[in-house]
């Protein structure tokens, strides 16, 4: 798979981040060294192994999921959120 500027340019988008013009090509190199090494993963033969393992005896321990309720927790959360309203994040919208 070929990255160019196009899927640089939408990436960024989707990410909600700006790539300054005079980078996009490095990035588009460092994401293409990343695509090459996962595409090679592909060929490693994994047909012999499990397709679950843990090196725990007897599986993951498990716990009950129990809510509970600490004050002023979700108003400290929504003080760091960049935009809010009516207790909830605000995000910009991705599908057009």
């Amino acid at each position: 798979m070929t990255i160019d500027n196009t899927t640089v340019d939408k990436l960024a988008k989707l990410s909600s981040l700006t790539i300054e013009d005079d980078k996009k090509e490095a990035i588009a190199a460092e994401l293409g060294q990343i695509i090459e090494f996962v595409e090679n993963l592909n060929e490693i033969d994994v047909s012999h192994v499990d397709a679950t393992f843990t090196t725990i005896a007897g599986g993951q321990p498990l716990r009950e999921d129990e809510a509970c309720k600490v004050d002023g927790m979700s108003e400290a959360i929504m003080k760091n959120a960049p935009k809010s309203e009516d207790n909830y994040f605000v995000v910009p919208a991705i599908i057009e």
